[in-house]
């Protein structure tokens, strides 16, 4: 992965999030901060993915499990930008697992986000308890990769058991594995198991929203004292400390909003740097304590969704 970090300040910094951008390993160039819509309601998602392009990300990212990517198609051709300055993302769901299953999800998908091609399509989950599901669906990817219809291919949640079975059984080395990733969850082992084979981790709940729900509620990140220091010391907010974290590490972050005065706050994370002191002290929060379900408990019988046609 090859990083273009083209530092800028103040109002321009909505630019420079079009000049951030990772080169996967195999070539295609990605923005390394997106936008997702993870629990946006359908009739919400369109007018946020516009103003998110408006005040300049330019990776959406969905999945079809979420049940809005027909909205995040349509807020892309409300925003009037061209589809080609527009990179998205988006996730296979395991009901859909299975060689021709896939190829027919991958249908279903683009169907909804109006497009032909698909900039980066994921398996949402490890299917572990009929993992020869998995490998046809990341079989399928492949194929649509070979085809054209998908510029890059990836996982997302995959452990580095799983990981490492799926590279056994099949030939593209996955461009992402995106994963939650915040201050109170790093995953050292899987980020050090990505970086390796030169797959790009990427965060989902990268601020650590996730724990305000589903974990601790007497701890939570954004009022972390640590991390607070730090954004007083920098003029910013926690959120924005936490997003500048993901990026100066390498990572590629994803975070969401239906808030316009916070979608435009978490893009403006460019006009500031944090020290190497900065990252550790953020690097030394992790409890090691997963907010998310753990992807080994993710089965077709408690996780089984019907995605609608296209």
């Amino acid at each position: 992965m090859y990083w273009q970090f083209l530092p800028c300040h103040g109002a321009r910094a909505y630019r420079e999030a079009m000049t951030m951008n990772i080169t996967l390993n195999n070539g295609v160039e990605m923005p390394a901060l997106g936008f997702g819509v993870f629990q946006t309601p359908p009739e919400a998602t369109a007018s946020s993915v516009t103003e998110a392009l408006t005040v300049g990300y330019r990776l959406i990212d969905t999945a079809a499990s979420y049940l809005n990517e027909r909205e995040v198609g349509d807020g892309i051709t409300q925003s009037g930008l061209d589809r080609s300055e527009v990179f998205i993302e988006t996730k296979l769901w395991i009901s859909d697992y299975g060689y021709e299953e896939a190829l027919h999800a991958f249908e279903k998908s683009a169907g909804k986000l109006g497009v032909e091609q698909i900039d980066l399509l994921l398996l949402h989950q490890p299917l572990t308890t009929a993992f020869e599901r998995t490998v046809g669906a990341y079989t399928a990817l492949e194929k649509l990769l070979a085809d054209g219809k998908v510029r890059a291919i990836g996982v997302s949640n995959f452990m580095p058991e799983m990981l490492s079975e799926l590279l056994r059984q099949t030939s593209v080395v996955p461009a992402v594995n995106q994963v939650e990733v915040h201050p109170y969850f790093t995953q050292p082992e899987v980020q050090r198991v990505n970086a390796e084979h030169g797959i790009l981790t990427q965060a989902w709940s990268p601020m650590g929203g996730i724990t305000s729900y589903r974990g601790d509620s007497s701890r939570s990140t954004f009022t972390d004292p640590v991390i607070g220091a730090i954004a007083t010391a920098h003029g910013k907010s926690p959120a924005q400390v936490m997003l500048r974290w993901h990026l100066q590490e390498g990572r590629s972050a994803i975070p969401k909003s239906v808030k316009p005065e916070r979608i435009a706050a978490n893009v403006d994370v460019f006009d500031f740097e944090l020290t190497g002191d900065e990252l550790a002290a953020i690097d030394g929060l992790d409890t090691g304590v997963r907010g998310g379900p753990d992807p080994a408990s993710v089965t077709l019988d408690g996780f089984h969704r019907d995605i609608p046609e296209a």
